[in-house]
C-alpha cells in the first residue's frame, strides 16, 4: 500500500484511489454524490484532503453491509464540515442503520426460506406466493392486478 508523506496535505485523484482501494470512477462517483469533495488546481486537476481517506472507507464499509449510498450522504452530511467519521461517529450512524438492516435480514431470510418452495411450484401464484404475495397482502387491500 502506498504510503503518503506526512506534510502532502493533498491526495490526487490517483493517491486516493490507491491508497483507499477505491477505483478512480468510483472517487468521481462519490464525488458527484455529495460523498466526498475535491478542490481543483489552476490545470483542472483535482485535489483531496487527506480526510478523504478516512471518508471513501466510510462510504465503503457502509455500502459494505448494504446501506443506499442516499443514506450514507445524509449520515455523512450530520458531521461537521470537513471533519471525517470517527469510531463515535460509526457506533451512532451504524446504531441509526440497525433497524433497517434488521429488517433487511428478515426480508432476506423469508426469501431463503421461501426460494425453494416457489422453484419447485414455478407458479409464483399471486394468492399463496410466500414471496411475491406475503399473507395475501394485496388480496386483503383490493382487487385485480398489482404487479
Amino acid at each position: 500500500m502506498p504510503q503518503i508523506p506526512e506534510k502532502i496535505h493533498e491526495l490526487t485523484v490517483g493517491q486516493l484511489s490507491a491508497r483507499s482501494g477505491a477505483a478512480v470512477s468510483a472517487l468521481h462517483f462519490y464525488e458527484s454524490k455529495g460523498l466526498i469533495s475535491s478542490r481543483r488546481t489552476s490545470g483542472n486537476q483535482r485535489r483531496y484532503t487527506r480526510d478523504a481517506l478516512r471518508r471513501v472507507a466510510f462510504v465503503r464499509a457502509a455500502q459494505r453491509v448494504g446501506i443506499p449510498l442516499a443514506s450514507i450522504r445524509e449520515a455523512l452530511a450530520q458531521l461537521p464540515e470537513e471533519r471525517t467519521p470517527n469510531r463515535e461517529d460509526w457506533a451512532r450512524l451504524s446504531e441509526a442503520w440497525r433497524t433497517e438492516l434488521d429488517e433487511r435480514i428478515a426480508r432476506l431470510a423469508r426469501l431463503r426460506d421461501h426460494l425453494t418452495d416457489c422453484i419447485g411450484c414455478g407458479c409464483l401464484s399471486m394468492e399463496t406466493c410466500a414471496l411475491s404475495n406475503p399473507d395475501d397482502v394485496f388480496g386483503e387491500r383490493l382487487t385485480g392486478s398489482r404487479l
